[in-house]
């Protein structure tokens, strides 16, 4: 939903700096909540074709978010703009409306940075964090970010406008802004979000935009803008809880998918045949990748971003891209014969197969740095040179 705020607001463009990297990588220093930790050195790293990759993980195995905030997430399943202040009576009012559980009415406003339009909401970060996917609620950086007058914006919205991690932005007529994280927010037509007290200076409209939270798929459409008036524009967050669920076929039920590398006896072979998913991608760039994330397995995290495994991947992306690379009927992100092979199809989807700067950007969307890009390059040079 392309969210249009028909009110009189200040047009500002934005600018700002990323600490939440959706893939949770790092660059030559990692992001790690505001500080940065000196990345891995590729020094003391032992031979591939002599390092057994194991399922164990280095360490204690614990999920992101375990002994963290706590936050309980109550996802909005509707979002609605309306065309002016949404009154407390109307709030009572959807409150009121069948299965609706909660509600929360934030300021939204249109912002230009450098030119492009974003769509932000203003919110209390300690009040809205409950609204956010479970990583986001659980990640400190977003929150501390936003109370420190940062930006946050989609990871969707970062990559399709080229957004670089701590970056600062200029707003069209307005300060610069750190761009301080990027995360899956699940909000459709929001590209990110500010502080309550940074979108009042940037002069958003008040009150206008309505999250709702209840039963996925049970929240009516009608009765919200029957209550927020004409013009109100409702997008369903839920949308495909709505849709009547028909009878997998055999096909679609082979889940998760599996790519068939089985459990080499080293990395060195592992790293080889998972590369072969993606004509074009060379073993070395992942044996690179797999040394700077873990040293091959050895420090899985998770990292304080709550990246995981031997391939250190974040577990929102881990749902899209992760493989069953081994035939064990799961994909196991602390798994090498799973995250490996996972890693190579998640370059591959963003055009590493094509080689030149297709390659060195699709290692930037890895983790968005170019000093990182330069450093897998210089390995994947070493191992080539290596096991030549």
């Amino acid at each position: 939903m392309l969210m249009v705020i028909a009110v009189v607001v200040a047009t500002v463009a934005t600018g700002g700096v990323i600490v939440l990297l959706d893939d949770g990588l790092v660059s030559g220093a990692r992001e790690r909540g505001g500080a940065s930790e000196p990345a891995r050195s590729p020094t003391a790293a032992p031979r591939l074709d002599q390092l057994v990759p194991t399922t164990e993980p280095a360490g204690e195995r614990r999920e992101f978010g375990e002994g963290g905030p706590g936050v309980s997430v109550t996802p909005p399943r509707v979002l609605a703009i309306a065309t002016a202040e949404v009154p407390k009576e109307t709030r009572l009012r959807l409150g009121a409306l069948k299965n609706v559980q909660k509600v929360v009415v934030v300021d939204a406003g249109r912002v230009k940075l450098t030119g492009t339009p974003l769509n932000l909401l203003a919110v209390d970060p300690a009040h809205f964090r409950s609204w956010t996917p479970q990583a986001v609620a659980d990640q400190p950086a977003v929150w501390s970010a936003l109370a420190k007058g940062e930006l946050v914006v989609e990871s969707e919205a970062a990559r399709r406008y080229g957004m670089v991690p701590g970056a600062y932005y200029q707003v069209d007529g307005g300060p610069k802004l750190r761009l301080a994280a990027s995360a899956p927010l699940g909000l459709t037509g929001v590209d990110g979000l500010v502080g309550a007290d940074l979108g009042r200076s940037l002069g958003f409209a008040p009150g206008v935009a309505v999250l709702l939270h209840g039963k996925p798929g049970r929240i009516g459409a009608a009765g919200v803008r029957r209550l927020l008036g004409e013009g109100a524009q409702v997008a369903l967050l839920d949308a495909a809880a709505r849709v009547r669920k028909q009878r997998p076929t055999a096909a679609a039920q082979q889940t998760p998918q599996s790519v068939n590398v089985g459990r080499p006896g080293t990395y060195l072979e592992l790293y080889r045949l998972a590369a072969a998913r993606c004509p074009g991608l060379s073993w070395t760039v992942l044996a690179a990748i797999g040394q700077v994330e873990s040293g091959h397995g050895r420090n899985n995290g998770p990292s304080s971003a709550g990246a995981l495994g031997p391939m250190q991947f974040m577990p929102a992306t881990w749902k899209h891209y992760g493989v069953d690379g081994d035939g064990d009927g799961k994909a196991d992100i602390w798994s090498p014969y799973d995250a490996v092979p996972s890693a190579a199809g998640y370059l591959c989807a963003n055009g590493a197969g094509k080689g030149g700067e297709k390659l060195r950007k699709a290692i930037w969307f890895y983790n968005h740095s170019w000093d990182y890009v330069n450093k897998v390059m210089g390995i994947a040079e070493a191992y080539a040179r290596t096991y030549a």
